[in-house]
């Protein structure tokens, strides 16, 4: 979303909204979504919410970093009742334009494509 610069409003940037992800298994099927919080919410109602533990830039400048999240709630049964850890990797894409927001366009919104690798880890059984 296009917003001033706190420390300047004077000058806009894109800033994240929210996050808006399908995540998908090997076989290309849907089994969970990821939105704002950040939150991943699994097909069978499981939820994890995380904060940010740890970041890397990763080896692609033009994409989104690489994170390491430590799961601060969970609720429901199934998928990620018991996640207590969520990496991305391998990302690509994702980004903010380079141009597009400024004094002109306050509030626009642009929608980035990105891929990503979403692992999560829980306690051995």
């Amino acid at each position: 979303m296009c917003q001033p610069v706190k420390e300047d409003p004077s000058h806009f940037a894109w800033a994240l909204k929210a996050p808006q992800a399908d995540l998908v298994d090997g076989a290309g099927r849907k089994v969970a979504k990821h939105y704002a919080g950040p939150t991943w919410e699994a097909a069978d109602g499981s939820m994890v919410m995380g904060e940010v533990v740890a970041r890397d830039d990763g080896p692609d400048p033009s994409a989104i970093p690489w994170l390491l999240l430590r799961a601060t709630s969970t609720s429901g049964t199934g998928l990620f009742t018991n996640a207590q850890f969520i990496q991305r990797l391998s990302t690509t894409g994702g980004k903010a334009p380079a141009d597009g927001c400024d004094q002109s366009h306050p509030d626009a919104e642009s929608r980035i494509a990105y891929s990503a690798d979403y692992l999560f880890y829980s306690p051995k059984p």
